[in-house]
């Protein structure tokens, strides 16, 4: 069992320093919003090929989020984050020195590549940070791509209007050398390891399959989504995507687990970050637009790129806000519930914003209330993810559901590029998008969000404690839950010979002298926790129905850390053989 190795280091500034990670990295999906309609003529280019800057960033970070968070399951969260950094940084340095369209992409997709960070800092909140303290550390982790997102665009904008569009990449890149130095200084390294070696043909198949799958979706308006070449992408991704997913099952040591992605919660959770990824991106696609256009439309509100820029922040700020109430209100009703209660809210911010559409005040009404949910339900993800999955296996976790989110966001940027295209009007050979578009868009989003609510109704009934802290409804159970509250313990799980679950388990806690110190039962997934009197050695005695006993000694240090402890149980026929 690996112990921490940096026992002397503090974790109090891990969360501002993971959550500040992650919102220099959420900057780059936003970076270039402010100059999008300029970049066919800064780049020389036609407008087709200058999507390719934006698609760039999206498609590596898809690609990148699974891949990166199992090589930090493997070789260490911390390091896997500091390499996502440097990548950006290289991005940033690469863009910020050119003015050609094929050197801009590949510092795009760079600086895509850096959307790792996000699970990977879930990955070592998880590791590292008392229970009582994770569901809102997680919640803010989680929220930092909308808050990155929102404050990057008044900001940008402001540089963009006054200075040299190159600028932003460099002070990109100077961010993203302030998020290595602090991540250097105070956020340790986890000592917890996956079994096994990294999957090469995994992530090579599985790269090659969202490109194939992604690349029409963010292409499909242009090359008409009927046509020959459209389809045929969508074909050969269906069949790489396969192909992979067979060769995934028969590894011992995949990229992404399967069986594991397969279980309800996981399944449901990840296509409802889906749904979330619409909605999130949806509003960031209009209101903008509605803002900067001139009022002589009729509709139009005529707002410079930096009051448009500062209406949309409030999308980012309310998300970063909703962190401590998501906190609260998961360790009373349980992270289904808030996720299902944020979808709502994301509902009738949308709902209301067909009607309120005719001032830039009511435009920021619709980011509070709209940021709001979001906040909520992207906080509520990681929290349930965390809690279906072991904890060796988190970054991985975490890294699937950051790619659902990234595939939301992709969906919701093609079909609403669709709709305002085709509902747009000429004006003087522009074409000019209508509101009738802009409705329409926000009725695909409120579709969206119903499709998450019916998803996240089916989701199992989970402990209201953010990383599956069992209900006490015994002594054994009293035990457990407040293991499951203070940071020096012993936890794990109970398992059987093929490595499945063993519930109601009984888990007994000996001290050196004899005496019982702790007692607990497991839950439905056989995971268990007691808390430590002290430090020092004891014996970890497992009991249940059908099971020969089994005693395992293990060690706490005292430090205010956790301790894993996995126990196998073997049936009693095969003990008696």
């Amino acid at each position: 069992m690996p112990q921490p190795t940096t026992p002397d280091r503090r974790t109090g500034g891990v969360v501002p320093i993971l959550a500040f990670a992650g919102i220099v990295v959420a900057v780059m999906q936003t970076l270039l919003v402010p100059v999008i309609k300029d970049l066919p003529e800064l780049l020389n280019t036609a407008p087709s090929n200058a999507t390719w800057v934006m698609t760039a960033t999206l498609l590596a970070g898809a690609v990148s989020t699974p891949i990166m968070g199992r090589l930090g399951d493997l070789a260490g969260k911390r390091r896997m984050l500091l390499t996502s950094l440097a990548i950006m940084v290289v991005g940033s340095l690469v863009c910020g020195f050119t003015d050609n369209l094929l050197v801009m992409i590949v510092g795009r997709a760079l600086q895509g590549f850096a959307m790792g960070a996000i699970p990977l800092g879930i990955g070592l909140m998880r590791d590292m940070l008392p229970r009582e303290k994770l569901g809102s550390a997680m919640a803010l982790m989680s929220s930092s791509i909308g808050v990155g997102g929102g404050l990057a665009l008044p900001l940008a904008a402001l540089v963009a209007q006054h200075a040299d569009w190159h600028a932003l990449f460099f002070g990109a890149a100077g961010l993203g050398v302030l998020s290595i130095a602090l991540t250097l200084v105070f956020v340790p390294e986890s000592p917890l390891r996956a079994q096994g070696t990294f999957d090469v043909a995994g992530a090579l198949g599985l790269s090659l399959g969202l490109v194939l799958f992604l690349l029409p979706i963010t292409k499909g308006s242009d090359w008409g989504w009927g046509s020959g070449t459209t389809l045929g992408l969508f074909a050969a991704a269906l069949v790489v995507l396969l192909g992979w997913g067979a060769m995934e099952l028969r590894l011992k040591a995949p990229l992404v687990d399967l069986r594991t992605t397969a279980r309800r919660e996981v399944l449901l959770t990840n296509l409802a970050s889906i749904m979330v990824g619409v909605a999130f991106y949806a509003i960031s696609l209009v209101l903008p637009q509605l803002l900067q256009l001139p009022s002589a439309t009729g509709y139009g509100l005529g707002q410079s790129m930096v009051v448009a820029g500062l209406c949309v922040a409030p999308l980012g700020l309310t998300m970063m806000f909703t962190a401590p109430v998501y906190a609260r209100l998961s360790a009373t009703f349980g992270p289904k519930v808030t996720l299902i209660l944020g979808m709502l809210i994301i509902a009738i911010g949308y709902g209301a914003g067909l009607g309120l559409m005719s001032a830039a005040w009511q435009t920021i009404v619709i980011s509070v209330v709209v940021g709001a949910g979001i906040g909520l339900a992207y906080s509520s993800l990681p929290a349930l993810i965390i809690g279906a999955v072991d904890p060796s296996e988190t970054g991985a976790a975490n890294g699937l559901n950051t790619l659902m989110r990234s595939i939301g966001t992709s969906v919701s940027s093609a079909v609403i590029g669709m709709v305002l295209a085709n509902t747009a009007h000429q004006a003087h050979g522009v074409a000019v998008p209508t509101m009738h578009g802009f409705h329409i868009s926000f009725l695909i989003a409120t579709a969206a969000v119903a499709v998450g609510v019916l998803l996240a109704v089916f989701l199992p009934k989970r402990s209201t404690a953010p990383a599956g802290q069992l209900r006490a409804s015994s002594e054994e159970d009293a035990n457990l839950a407040r293991a499951e509250e203070v940071l020096a313990a012993f936890r794990g799980r109970v398992l059987d010979p093929a490595g499945a679950p063993v519930a109601r388990a009984k888990v007994t806690l000996i001290d050196r002298r004899g005496r019982q110190a702790g007692a607990a039962l497991t839950d439905a997934d056989g995971r268990y926790a007691l808390a430590v009197p002290t430090g020092g050695s004891y014996v970890l005695a497992a009991t249940a129905s059908g099971h020969a006993p089994r005693a395992s000694a293990a060690t706490h240090h005292g430090e205010d850390r956790a301790v894993d402890v996995d126990l196998a149980l073997e049936a009693l026929a095969e003990s008696v053989r």
